[in-house]
């Protein structure tokens, strides 16, 4: 399962918010954001969802377009990491009278050639990874300003086609999921209009091994479009997103404050085996909570919630207890508390946690004891995803588009530009990623094509 966890991490990185990833969801290409409109204006949409692509944006945003519409999209991904991969989005709707509107999109994501190696780092030749996702939406007014949508999803995801070693299975899964989003016209003054979004809603994504389960990637939404000014020939239009992983996810943690990582099983009683609870059946190893509870504790699972943190380098196992090793000053003179500057306490005092002399430190330097109070409410602030736009349209033939995407814990921070063309019934638009020189999204560029009938 590792083996198939990191072709992901590599060849996903970035791919949208919290890649979040950063290990914390399954099924992150699920936030690909379609639509080169989109791409030129900060992937920034929920509020305008105005056309074929709110099946992705905003369902609710198909109950006020009329007539039938066709959306497909192209764009080579990620072209700084790699040259092979590549995504595709085909969208439609339909409105029908007294009933309200159809949708849907297809999402095909190819990640290209990869090489198969076994646990012994031998070759056995090469496969070829990729996902796909389908959805159907219906959406319908609720009154001459406000709408509601629905989508109903399934995903499929070809990674490898069998495990490496003792693996066992396919590297192969198979989901389903839904989202539900609301918008409304005119909300407080009669320029700005509100979308809101809840995406990605389902049971965990799974491969080989189910006990390594990841949640769905659940995203909830919130979009403002505010049109500043809009005469015959011309029309401005700001928009924000901010986007909010409801993904809670906890490291090793000392929830009971005794100085140690699990012990008990979950009845709380000492165990050797299956011993990752403490003593009040509260489990400490590393974990991710259930849908059902992420809703509410992703908000403050980096602030409030958990204790001490067991800290241990990349590659390293942690110990399992908190603390226990003091600094003994900067002897190498690098200003930092390196493993050979380190002292344990438990052996030179005869301490134990809690006492005085019990050092606040890992055997590698880093901070255990009181790292649950250094938490604080700006560690969720930071995993908040926010996106900017602006388009200007002359006549209805002609957009400029720019925006900006920030996301300070995905370490995204790219200005975006686009523009947009419209004659008859057919619509192009460009979009294009720009950003410091190396990084995965810089040079992105998506083409896209609407036609209406």
């Amino acid at each position: 399962m590792k083996r198939i966890y990191s072709i992901v991490s590599a060849l996903l990185l970035l791919c949208s918010s919290p890649i979040v990833a950063q290990g914390e969801a399954g099924s992150i290409f699920l936030l690909i954001s379609p639509g080169a409109r989109a791409g030129g204006m900060g992937e920034a949409q929920v509020a305008v969802a105005n056309d074929a692509y709110a099946s992705y944006w905003n369902p609710a945003g198909l109950a006020f377009q009329d007539g039938s519409e066709l959306a497909i999209m192209h764009v080579n991904w990620l072209p700084n990491l790699a040259d092979d991969m590549y995504y595709e989005f085909l969208g439609y709707r339909k409105k029908f009278d007294n009933l309200g509107t159809l949708g849907g999109h297809l999402i095909y994501l190819n990640l290209g050639e990869q090489v198969r190696m076994d646990e012994y780092a031998q070759y056995q030749g090469k496969f070829t990874s990729y996902m796909m996702a389908a959805a159907i939406s219906y959406s319908s007014k609720l009154s001459s300003s406000s709408s509601f949508g629905l989508n109903a999803k399934i995903s499929y995801q070809h990674l490898v086609e069998l495990g490496t070693g003792a693996e066992k299975g396919k590297g192969t899964s198979t989901d389903f999921g839904f989202d539900i989003g609301y918008m409304k016209k005119g909300w407080l003054r009669p320029e700005i209009d509100m979308g809101i979004t809840m995406t990605n809603i389902g049971p965990k994504v799974s491969f080989i091994d189910p006990d390594q389960a990841d949640p769905q990637p659940t995203n909830l939404t919130f979009g403002f479009a505010y049109e500043a000014f809009k005469n015959e020939n011309n029309s401005f239009k700001i928009v924000y997103d901010v986007d909010k992983l409801l993904v809670a996810s906890y490291p090793d943690m000392d929830w009971d404050g005794d100085g140690l990582i699990g012990g008990y099983d979950s009845n709380g009683k000492e165990s050797i085996k299956n011993n990752n609870y403490n003593k009040n059946g509260k489990l400490e190893t590393a974990h991710k909570d259930p849908l059902y509870k992420a809703i509410f504790t992703s908000w403050v699972d980096d602030w409030l919630l958990g204790g001490d943190i067991d800290r241990a380098p990349a590659g390293e196992d942690s110990d399992r207890k908190i603390g226990g090793w003091e600094w003994a000053g900067d002897a190498n003179g690098n200003g930092k508390r390196d493993s050979e500057e380190m002292i344990n306490t438990a052996t030179k005092y005869g301490a134990k946690f809690g006492d005085k002399n019990w050092g606040i430190y890992n055997e590698w330097g880093q901070k255990e004891v009181g790292s649950a109070d250094d938490r604080s409410i700006q560690g969720e602030l930071d995993k908040l995803v926010h996106n900017f736009g602006m388009e200007y349209w002359y006549s209805t033939y002609f957009a400029l588009r720019g925006g900006y995407y920030f996301d300070k814990t995905g370490k995204i921070s790219n200005p975006t530009f686009g523009v947009g063309l419209r004659f008859s019934n057919y619509g192009f638009d460009f979009g294009y990623t720009s950003g410091e020189p190396g990084h995965p999204l810089t040079n992105t560029m998506r083409f896209s094509m609407n036609v209406l009938f």
